[in-house]
Parts: structure tokens; C-alpha cells; sequence
């Protein structure tokens, strides 16, 4: 019991004890006593600082806490969409119909229109598709960021709108 004593004296607080500097060896005898637990809580402090609590309890509600909060936190999912600079009516209403779904599900949208090889030229066409996009689920969405062209991508993307 008493090899673990490194300091003379601590500071002694918790619920059922009186605060206060005492020795270490009778801040053990406390806790003993009491079937509770010694924990040091400011290792810093100048004598140490000390609390008679039971620390598997303790663990267990800080445990239980966080699992809490994790489950109100809410997870946001990212769906992406990817268009050619030439893609034809019938995929892109496919594809707007998938991002309309996405939306509704609550998950932003990634839409990007992805250039190969000489491509490149029709950037005119990506932008212009990506903005009918964002024309055609402004019910469901709003758009977070314009189409911005980054390497050999043009990226947009939608936020679903807040439910009332």
C-alpha cells in the first residue's frame, strides 16, 4: 500500500471528506476505509491534488457520456457524381435522379465533370452542365461552392436544404 507514496502530503478533496492538506499515508487510510479509490487529479500542483472517488465508476459514466454524444453528433456523407464534358440527356436524368435521392437522404453531393486527354477544351460544356444541375435541384439542394475547374476536374458542390 504505502510503495506507491512518492510525496509527503497531498490536497485532499471529494465529495465525503473534509478538504484539505493532509498526509499521504492518512489520505490512503481514508480511501480505505471508505472502499473508494485515491486518484490524483493535478499531478502539477504544489502539494498534489488528490480525490477519494471510485474510479471504475467514474471510468463508466465518462464512457456512458461519450457514447452519448456520439450518438447526437451527426455524420456527414458525401455522395459524389461524375460527369463526361459530353454526357448525353438520358444519363445526365440518371444521374440527376441518384443526386435528388442523395439530397433527400440528407448526404451532400460532389459533382464533378472529369476532362481526359484533349477534353480539356470543353470546359464550357462541364461548367454549363454542372450549373443545369444545380438549376434543376435548387428544390432539394443549394449550392455550396460554384464550379471551380481544378486540374482536370470541375467540381461543385450541393448542400440538401434544411427540412422544416
Amino acid at each position: 500500500m504505502n510503495q506507491y507514496i512518492r510525496v509527503p502530503e497531498v490536497r485532499l478533496v471529494g465529495d465525503n471528506v473534509e478538504p484539505g492538506v493532509v498526509k499521504t499515508s492518512e489520505a490512503l487510510r481514508l480511501a480505505d476505509e471508505l472502499e473508494l479509490d485515491l486518484v490524483e487529479i493535478s499531478p502539477n500542483a504544489e502539494p498534489p491534488v488528490c480525490k477519494i472517488m471510485d474510479y471504475k465508476k467514474f471510468l463508466y459514466m465518462q464512457k456512458k457520456r461519450d457514447k452519448e454524444l456520439k450518438a447526437k453528433s451527426t455524420q456527414i456523407v458525401i455522395k459524389e457524381i461524375r460527369f463526361g464534358p459530353q454526357t448525353d440527356e438520358h444519363d445526365y436524368e440518371f444521374k440527376r435522379k441518384n443526386a435528388e435521392k442523395f439530397l433527400k437522404e440528407g448526404s451532400k453531393l460532389k459533382a464533378f465533370v472529369f476532362f481526359k486527354g484533349r477534353s480539356i477544351i470543353y470546359k464550357e460544356q462541364g461548367q454549363i452542365l454542372l450549373l443545369r444541375l444545380a438549376q434543376d435541384l435548387e428544390e432539394v439542394g443549394k449550392v455550396e461552392a460554384m464550379p471551380v475547374l481544378e486540374g482536370k476536374r470541375m467540381i461543385m458542390f450541393i448542400s440538401p436544404k434544411k427540412k422544416k
